[in-house]
């Protein structure tokens, strides 16, 4: 949210600069930046009650002689007679209607509107949608303008499930699905309630009559719709994240006086629904029990003091909650709104003894695994939680970052066997991986667990002794026997069949739940712990790779080993990795045929063929240069 630094600055006594306020803002947790003269705002989705001037400025009143009293309409309202009814007021608890109509329109606004377009580069619309525009953004609370002239009938405010076609007032038409808070004037859909206005009932450059809506909706019912219409709208920003249901007589007497500052007022009513919705709480005073959270010690003088400053009040020993703070439940809330008036760098840090036997034993089991696993040649991945494809037991997320992705995956090893294919369809025969992650189901509620879960195929070893030796039960079995000797291993077959792929490895996986396995798991102490005897990170290349493979014939058995640590220990910069794609030993004519791949890239630029040929070329003659070994063709 953007706002200008001389609307905050003239309700500010001392009249800060713009840097020392930029400061203070950043005490009191609200991340921004600066533009020119204007603060480019980021709130956490808690703290709606901020999204506005007067909402910034409540906070800034800790450190600041703040004038809040904003110009209102002071007189004897009449009131409105409206045909509405309200269907869902738990929805809705709370709902205000005003009625103005003006003598003629305004060609001109004063100043205090005129800035409002000006320093925040808006475009205007018409009057009275412009007012509700620029009140939004004084007080926090969104209101919506029905042209009167258009409202004929009976208003109701209901949860429709049906599907019906609904025109925007910025000339979209959706199809509402499913289940949505709406506004209907004759059985016709006029407004998506805390979303966006519809263009039947919309005000225009010459409507003098006009029924302003303001609204309290629970954000609940709220949360969600813009981003599954694509509508975004200040108004749906601010009610998803709660508004002051206690501010609507304010707001509307406000809107009064902003109309009457730049015309002739012909009619004013206004009329009320609550249904008896009391947002106000409140908690005991208890300063020991803030002290022991923040881990600091005032009195409660000055603890009362800083809550009085945030609009708190104070009444025989508890302590209201205003209702324009619905973030506030707690006396955790409240310790965290006393630490960012202090300042968290002004809390002094403290020893803090933590027990040893604090740590989950999974954590110690799941350490261990991950350690061994590594020193065996797998490699650990991450894929994401979220998946396509939906099973009984799947969750399915209301809000999910990508449509393809709305379910929580149930199990692990359906991500290894894509991260398996991926790797085979990029000549990698031999995979092994691992990862440990947390599963979700619906069964008894929501169910989470802690898994392991492992996919291997190929060889066994990356060195000519190990080609032949193929990845399946019986050796994981072992493996896993290293470190879990007590357990018995639950290893599957994936079926080639149900896959997109040539390669004829057979594909063994194991998914176990880390808590399952004995709390008495072997340690692990083959890895030296010493730093040089771990791998280094290394950024991945920007460019892409090539490889060339080199077929030797070897007739000379002794001479395979010294061939192998010449090639795999080839030093080049452009020379990413180099392994054996190919063995095969002829007993009868006393010959081995062996395959190196080389794969080259660099993290410059684009190799040529001229760079990876001078290279190829050193590779020959240095491996031709031992005694027993030939390239065919060459």
């Amino acid at each position: 949210m953007k706002i200008a630094y001389r609307h905050l600055v003239q309700h500010i006594e001392e009249s800060p600069s713009i840097e020392h306020i930029s400061n203070k803002l950043f005490q009191l947790g609200h991340e921004h930046e600066i533009d020119g003269d204007i603060f480019d705002m980021e709130f956490t989705p808690n703290r709606g009650d901020c999204l506005s001037i007067n909402g910034l400025l409540r906070d800034l009143a800790v450190f600041y002689t703040v004038d809040l009293n904003q110009e209102v309409f002071t007189e004897k309202l009449n009131e409105l007679q409206l045909d509405f009814e309200n269907l869902s007021k738990n929805t809705c608890p709370k709902i205000s209607f005003l009625k103005l109509e003006i003598d003629q329109v305004p060609e001109m606004y004063k100043n205090s509107l005129d800035n409002y377009f000006t320093d925040l580069g808006l475009n205007k619309n018409n009057f009275f949608t412009d007012v509700s525009n620029y009140l939004s953004y004084e007080t926090g609370q969104p209101t919506h303008c029905y042209d009167g002239d258009k409202m004929g009938g009976k208003l109701l405010f209901h949860e429709i499930e049906k599907s019906e076609e609904f025109e925007t007032l910025l000339d979209k038409k959706i199809a509402l699905t499913g289940k949505n808070p709406v506004f209907s004037l004759n059985d016709i859909v006029i407004n998506l309630a805390g979303v966006v206005g519809g263009k039947s009932t919309s005000c225009s450059t010459n409507t003098k009559t006009v029924i302003v809506e303001c609204a309290f909706f629970q954000p609940e019912a709220i949360i969600g719709k813009s981003v599954k219409y694509d509508i975004q709208s200040e108004a749906s920003h601010k009610f998803e994240r709660g508004v002051d249901p206690d501010c609507h007589e304010r707001v509307l007497r406000r809107f009064i006086k902003l109309v009457d500052d730049h015309a002739d007022i012909k009619e004013i009513s206004i009329i009320s629904y609550d249904s008896k919705y009391n947002p106000i709480h409140q908690l005991p005073v208890n300063v020991q029990k803030i002290n022991q959270i923040i881990g600091i010690n005032i009195t409660e003088n000055e603890y009362l003091n800083y809550l009085s400053k945030l609009r708190f009040n104070i009444e025989e020993g508890f302590i209201k909650v205003p209702s324009f703070r619905s973030d506030v439940k707690t006396q955790n809330d409240l310790a965290e709104e006393v630490a960012r008036v202090i300042g968290y760098n002004n809390i002094p840090t403290s020893e803090i003894n933590i027990p040893q036997n604090e740590k989950p034993n999974y954590k110690d089991v799941e350490n261990k695994l991950r350690f061994f696993l590594l020193d065996h040649g797998f490699y650990e991945v991450i894929n994401s939680p979220f998946v396509s494809l939906s099973v009984d037991e799947a969750i399915k997320v209301d809000n999910p970052l990508d449509s393809n992705r709305e379910y929580l995956r149930t199990n692990i090893t359906n991500s290894l066997v894509e991260n398996l294919l991926f790797n085979e369809r990029r000549q990698k025969d031999s995979i092994k991986l691992f990862e440990i992650s947390d599963v979700y189901s619906s069964s008894n509620g929501i169910n989470k667990k802690r898994k392991l879960s492992i996919i291997a195929s190929g060889r066994v070893g990356e060195n000519y002794k190990d080609f032949s030796k193929k990845i399946n039960k019986k050796y994981l079995v072992m493996l896993f026997k290293k470190i879990l000797p007590n357990e018995v291993f639950d290893f599957k077959i994936v079926s080639r069949e149900l896959l997109d792929t040539k390669i004829k490895n057979e594909i063994v996986t194991l998914e176990a739940n880390i808590n399952s396995f004995s709390s008495d798991i072997l340690s692990y102490n083959e890895i030296s712990q010493s730093p040089e005897s771990f791998t280094q990170y290394s950024p991945i290349s920007d460019f892409p790779s090539s490889f060339k493979d080199i077929s030797y014939s070897i007739k000379d058995y002794s001479k395979t080993q010294e061939l192998e640590n010449l090639l795999l220990n080839y030093q080049c910069d452009i020379i990413k990795d180099v392994y054996i794609f190919d063995y095969f030993k002829n007993v009868k004519q006393k010959e081995i045929k062996i395959g190196f791949r080389f794969t080259f890239q660099s993290k410059k630029a684009t190799l040529n063929s001229a760079e990876m040929e001078l290279v190829y070329n050193d590779i020959v003659d240095k491996s031709l240069s031992i005694s027993g070994i030939s390239i065919p063709g060459i």
